[in-house]
């Protein structure tokens, strides 16, 4: 990693706010490093662990363990994490099912935890808790924004597909949320599936006029790539989980013109963000994808609150949490009742860019857009 170059860069990473001299805060960062998911947890980790390059003397701790993309292990991660380390806040889970498994009753024995990712449902309504913030976005969101975006392109009979574990399910509800057309099929896959003839086989023959897909990491290169060989030539819709930057290298020619829906991109026109994109070439040598601009924010947003309170005064904390007073890379953030963001949705395509498969932005989806299950929630 080259260092970080400018004083500048180091305001951009704590909101230009000071971090308190305390004593440290101990963060347990529960991802996956290896499988087919491993992409979007290295670049959670390498967003993160740049925000903490970028301030310096930053006063955080962070443990880093591989899940696995398994929740028995994610679960004795973070039980060894909370006992053992002395954690104060865990983040860094990637798939839902494993968030799921360890955010209830890690909330419960007054942990924060704050999601870089994963944004079950279950947690944002009726489930909701005050130690549980999601910085990303509630799992339907983007799909929404997908459904919305192929009414305006016209789609009348789209086939969906996602992987069968709590995220699969809430795509698949929120694309339908907000699209208007018929449905040609709708599938659940299996988690980590690779061989996708099958379900090729039944979209070439179900009379759709499109196709929606929610398949994160190796999932979607998979897909991708069988499809490509298929000759079905329908156009794809897809929220950025499954064209973004920890994949596109490896989809090639294959993901070019797919239209997709994300909170963030590279080339999102605010200061920060550019800040950020030229920050994590320099470190990484590589763009960021969404998952890595995640993992910049979450870290963020603990220096912003340790700036204003000890993490051993929850309640203090907790609405310095809330505030949200840093400067995020998707602009002006800020968290609903619900702790779950407000924020803008982008319609993006696939392009190249410099001989780099990269995403643009086309159109706007949704402005301050906030998700349903918020109602349910009774903080």
């Amino acid at each position: 990693m080259t260092p970080i170059r400018t004083a500048a860069l180091a305001a951009l990473a704590l909101g230009a706010a000071s971090v308190a001299k305390a004593d440290d805060v101990t963060v347990g960062m529960i991802t996956t490093l290896s499988g087919g998911g491993a992409g979007l947890g290295v670049d959670v980790r390498d967003g993160f662990q740049l925000a903490l390059d970028m301030a310096g003397d930053h006063g955080i701790r962070l443990v880093v363990e591989d899940d696995a993309q398994r929740p028995e292990l994610a679960v004795q991660i973070a039980e060894r994490m909370i006992q053992s380390e002395r954690a104060d806040i865990l983040t860094g889970i990637i798939w839902s099912n494993l968030a799921m498994a360890v955010v209830p009753s890690t909330v419960a024995q007054d942990i924060f935890y704050l999601s870089p990712n994963a944004g079950p449902s279950a947690l944002a309504g009726e489930n909701c808790h005050p130690n549980y913030f999601n910085v990303a976005w509630q799992n339907d969101m983007l799909h929404e924004a997908a459904g919305q975006h192929a009414n305006e392109l016209g789609y009348e009979n789209t086939f969906i597909m996602a992987p069968n574990y709590p995220a699969g399910t809430d795509a698949l509800t929120g694309f339908k949320r907000y699209y208007e057309g018929e449905l040609a099929g709708e599938l659940f896959t299996q988690v980590g599936q690779t061989d996708y003839a099958a379900e090729i086989a039944e979209i070439r023959a179900s009379g759709a006029d499109s196709v929606f897909i929610f398949l994160p990491g190796g999932m979607g290169i998979s897909f991708m790539r069988q499809y490509e060989g298929s000759g079905v030539d329908l156009p794809i819709i897809s929220a950025g989980f499954s064209f973004d930057q920890d994949v596109l290298p490896a989809m090639g020619e294959a993901a070019l013109g797919v239209i997709n829906t994300s909170q963030w991109s590279p080339d999102l026109d605010n200061d920060a963000n550019a800040e950020f994109v030229a920050a994590f070439q320099d470190a990484y040598d590589r763009l960021p994808s969404l998952y890595a601009s995640q993992g910049f924010d979450t870290a963020n947003l603990i220096l912003s609150a340790m700036a204003e309170a000890d993490v051993s005064d929850m309640d203090a904390f907790r609405a310095a949490l809330r505030a949200a007073e840093f400067t995020s890379v998707r602009g002006s953030f800020e968290f609903a009742d619900n702790h779950h963001p407000v924020q803008t949705v982008y319609v993006r395509e696939v392009v190249e860019e410099g001989g780099v498969l990269t995403n643009r932005i086309i159109g706007t989806a949704f402005e301050d857009h906030r998700d349903v299950h918020g109602e349910n929630c009774s903080m």
